[in-house]
């Protein structure tokens, strides 16, 4: 069709962000059809998971959990699997916005989603359970999916303000669709990898018993903190910038705003990973010591905060990198690294668990040796196709970061040592 080439041009302009596409021209012809295909997809991928979730769990836990609680995780699951349909179409939304140059709506759209899963689960959890038993843990489901609600139609009204409104295209034989699946597929491949070695993770855990598994998951819901305020959202800006000098051919540009993005998350995870690796038991400590959650369960969670923290700047950078390779059509790349990235994760996790014998930290270690190389990969690459990334201002970054970052562990150990002393 005439407008094939366009669109394409188009397309590679424009990248992809985790499993959604983030269009700007193209977008405005195909939208309907992005929109309604990611509908019918993600709604039969929550219908199978909703049906073979017993497989699912009994594949994530080895096999190895109790018949009682694998039931009640089986349940959990059925009620919050549709979240992923929510979460993916609001994705979609926050892609299009961005694409607009809108990063208000989106960026609070996470905070409607805390603020509906957190009110919404413990006013259902209490309705269903007064004692917040085991029964209220199928309120907390249901606050999750409010949550996940309230987070895509929060993005609605600014969606109609850039001059959006939906109208249901099925008319997927379009050379513009066919293009954004073309890009989509290697990005749904890598952002699976990351599952896959969450997956991995999970078993390596499970076979350590309970307790791991919950440690791992605390530790790493408090590392996402700092990787979303810095890392997710200096990407999420950069990524149209690039974007745009990249479909302009304006290389120099290019670089020069990815290189900057890069400092400017280096700056701002560092001091958050110093403040994280020594403070890790009281933050810990504030936030989760109460009723059966013991300060053993502290001490052990603390242990893997501080080796998921090693690898904060390094996951924070791929998350400005990784998406740049979309903008140069350089798809397969990261998710050929994602790939590569999960027989390294296995073979970590197996060597510091039973070879080194650090247990659940080995696995939080291992994901951060990972994400550590993933960048470094991803950085190399980068060079090769687009050219210096200012390595030097870099380098020279750090240099400059030692003296604060010791100013500010020392700061950060006599409070731990005069403050927070039990």
């Amino acid at each position: 069709m005439p407008a094939a080439q366009p669109q394409r041009v188009s397309t590679r302009a424009t990248g992809v962000v985790g499993v959604a596409v983030m269009c700007s021209r193209l977008l405005g012809l195909i939208r309907e059809q992005v929109f309604a295909g990611l509908f019918v997809f993600m709604s039969a991928v929550t219908l199978l998971g909703i049906i073979f979730a017993p497989q699912l769990i009994h594949l994530m836990t080895w096999w190895s959990w109790s018949p009682e609680k694998t039931e009640t995780t089986i349940l959990l699951t059925r009620i919050m699997w549709p979240f992923i349909l929510l979460v993916s179409l609001a994705a979609l939304v926050m892609g299009m916005l961005n694409a607009k140059h809108v990063f208000g709506a989106p960026a609070m759209a996470s905070s409607f989603f805390n603020l509906g899963s957190i009110f919404g689960g413990v006013a259902f959890g209490w309705w269903l359970d007064p004692h917040f038993g085991t029964r209220s843990l199928i309120g907390l489901s249901i606050g999750t999916l409010i949550g996940g609600i309230w987070q895509l139609s929060s993005q609605f009204p600014s969606l109609r303000r850039v001059g959006y409104k939906y109208h249901a295209d099925f008319h997927w034989r379009d050379q513009g669709v066919r293009t954004v699946l073309m890009l989509m597929g290697p990005a749904v491949i890598a952002a699976s990898a990351v599952q896959v070695n969450v997956l991995i993770n999970s078993g390596f855990a499970a076979r350590l018993g309970d307790g791991p598994v919950s440690w791992l998951n605390i530790a790493f819901r408090l590392m996402q903190l700092p990787l979303g305020i810095f890392g997710v959202a200096v990407g999420t800006v950069t990524l149209p910038l690039v974007s745009r000098t990249a479909a302009l051919g304006d290389m120099a540009a290019f670089r020069s705003a990815l290189a900057h993005a890069i400092r400017l998350v280096t700056l701002l995870t560092i001091p958050a990973a110093i403040g994280l690796i020594i403070l890790a038991q009281p933050i810990i400590s504030v936030i989760y010591e109460h009723g059966r959650f013991t300060p053993e369960a502290t001490r052990q969670t603390a242990g893997a905060l501080q080796f998921y923290a090693i690898g904060l700047a390094a996951y924070s950078a791929v998350k400005v990198l990784a998406p740049a390779f979309y903008a140069l059509d350089k798809r397969y790349l990261p998710m050929m690294v994602s790939i590569f990235s999960i027989a390294i994760n296995f073979l970590l996790n197996w060597f510091f668990m039973f070879k080194i014998g650090l247990g659940h930290r080995g696995l939080a270690l291992s994901t951060s040796l990972v994400a550590l190389s993933n960048f470094l990969l991803l950085y190399i690459m980068m060079r090769k196709y687009a050219g210096p990334l200012e390595t030097g201002a870099i380098l020279g970054l750090l240099a400059k970061l030692v003296i604060p970052a010791l100013l500010l562990a020392g700061i950060c150990w006599l409070a731990l040592e005069f403050l927070f002393q039990s």
